[in-house]
């Protein structure tokens, strides 16, 4: 190497004048991460985050209605469960995760609310590949309450497609932990999106129905509910129609669902936290019910919302212009 090679100054970086200003938008709400509560626009995580690059990681979702949370109770225990299965660690108890989702409904004001809590793998001090080196990483966030279907498409049901997408077998992934695996989902949806549909269903590996982007889906025929068995999260709303089934004399029961059982259903609908029991009046462009919203299915939407006001069900939020108990 020739002298004035050696001596030669490295080249300089380039000088950035102004700092980079995040071009997107979020809705208004409170986050906590890393033990403070943060505006959303300001609950960051850094791009080496397992969570990020390998979707290593797990949450749960649980909303608040007229300033009370629902089924609260089940939400952590599934949420624990998904971390036990994960080997992750948090330095909170089911009390103190409930402690920080009630405080960021809190702060936000919001009296009907979507509230996450989740843990990422975290990242390595040392970029190691070996997860055991990752520092587990928890949060939660409250914001708007938003919903699967929008006003209209509850008044009218939704218009659903089949997609020939397979969903994650749970030989790979136990679908009792919930997790950002999407891709199948978002496949699904956009084959559902050119048939001019509101939104797709997938199936399990055995060919049967499993479920959509984040709901569940039941149908009914002659008076009996059945929904798909195995390879779908048991989603809480889910649990949520077996138990008023049982307080309403109803038969509900899972069950293998194949696709021409749910194209000849009497009655179909999907449920999610985000939307509770929500009407479907046309699968593959057929018409399910007659096009209008079954029975059955009008008396659960009425029961799961009355249900919202219940002390054994709910619980209410403690904002800071008045004591919980007046809520």
């Amino acid at each position: 190497m020739s002298q004035t090679m050696a001596t030669q100054a490295p080249k300089p970086l380039p000088v950035v004048s102004d700092r980079h200003v995040d071009p997107h938008s979020y809705p208004d709400g409170i986050a906590f991460l890393d033990g403070q509560y943060l505006p959303m626009s300001q609950a960051k995580i850094s791009v080496l985050d397992w969570g990020f690059l390998h979707s290593d990681a797990t949450y749960d979702t649980v909303h608040v209605w007229n300033g009370r949370f629902f089924r609260l109770d089940l939400h952590l225990d599934r949420f624990f469960g998904g971390l036990d299965k994960l080997r992750m660690t948090i330095p909170f108890d089911s009390q103190g995760v409930a402690e920080v989702l009630h405080n960021c409904v809190a702060l936000s004001g919001h009296r009907a609310a979507y509230v996450e809590m989740l843990c990422t793998r975290g990242a390595s001090p040392t970029f190691s590949r070996d997860p055991r080196q990752a520092i587990n990483r928890f949060m939660a966030f409250a914001v708007p309450f938003g919903s699967v279907a929008n006003a209209e498409q509850l008044r009218r049901g939704l218009r659903v497609a089949i997609s020939d997408k397979v969903r994650i077998p749970p030989a790979s992934i136990d679908p009792a932990i919930k997790n950002y695996h999407w891709l199948d989902l978002v496949r699904g949806l956009y084959d559902a999106y050119d048939r001019g549909a509101d939104t797709a269903l997938i199936l399990d590996f055995n060919g049967n129905v499993a479920e959509g982007p984040g709901f569940n889906v039941f149908c009914v025929k002659h008076g009996k509910l059945s929904t798909p068995a195995v390879g779908v999260l048991p989603g809480i709303t889910r649990r949520t129609v077996f138990d008023l089934c049982a307080e309403e004399g109803l038969v509900a029961a899972p069950a293998n669902v194949g696709v021409a059982a749910l194209r000849e259903a009497d009655e179909v609908f999907i449920t999610s936290t985000a939307g509770g029991i929500m009407p479907v009046t046309e699968i593959d462009g057929a018409a399910v019910a007659g096009g209008t919203v079954g029975p059955i299915t009008s008396r659960l939407m009425a029961l799961y919302w009355q249900k919202h006001d219940d002390p054994e069900w709910s619980s209410p939020v403690s904002y800071p212009d008045r004591p919980a108990d007046d809520q």
